[in-house]
């Protein structure tokens, strides 16, 4: 049983990892309020060293709509603003040469379900990828079972322990996608 419990657990471990991957991809989706996240993988030419954002300057939200980006370095205000441009991130910096204003601009409804069906996208390739991972589960198991490593018994209850994560695991998308969904169409 140690096999099966190896296979369950590594089921368990790449599941969550899929899980944990779709939360950091929705985290960057814009809502139309403010959320340090989406500035997350902005990099900024730091003396000839491309730094995280948040290497050269202090960032907060100032309000729902508007995030403030304060550089520790005056003469690093260009080249923040530079990257930000650069990112494509769908807001314009508005800098007064100490400190960098992102406004965040209203979402039309139009745009709220271009988003929404981005969200489900992203939500459907995650359950493929979990799909995959229950294949490899049991195909694992079944070739333990030809070995002779597991008994037919003990293949049986070992697949249904994986469709049982495996439907926790698309259930745990559903949620997150219907969160996302409903935080997308909030105005």
């Amino acid at each position: 049983m140690a096999i099966v419990d190896d296979v369950n657990s590594d089921l368990k471990s790449r599941i969550d990892s899929t899980l944990d991957a779709l939360r950091k991809e929705f985290s960057r989706i814009r809502t139309g309020r403010a959320n340090l996240s989406i500035l997350d993988g902005i990099r900024v030419d730091y003396y000839g060293s491309p730094t995280p954002l948040s290497g050269v300057a202090n960032m907060t939200v100032a309000d729902p709509r508007l995030i403030v980006v304060r550089p520790w370095d005056r003469k690093m205000v260009p080249a923040i603003d530079r990257a930000l441009r650069e990112a494509n991130i769908g807001i314009n910096p508005v800098s007064d040469g100490e400190i960098i204003r992102l406004p965040i601009p209203q979402l039309t409804e139009e745009r709220r379900r271009d988003i929404v069906k981005q969200v489900k996208v992203k939500g459907e390739e995650h359950k493929v990828a979990v799909r995959n991972v229950r294949r490899d589960a049991n195909d694992m198991l079944k070739e333990y079972q030809k070995d002779g490593e597991i008994t037919e018994d003990e293949l049986k209850k070992a697949l249904e322990r994986v469709q049982k994560e495996t439907d926790a695991g698309i259930q745990s998308i559903d949620e997150l996608v219907a969160k996302k969904e409903k935080e997308v169409m909030e105005v």
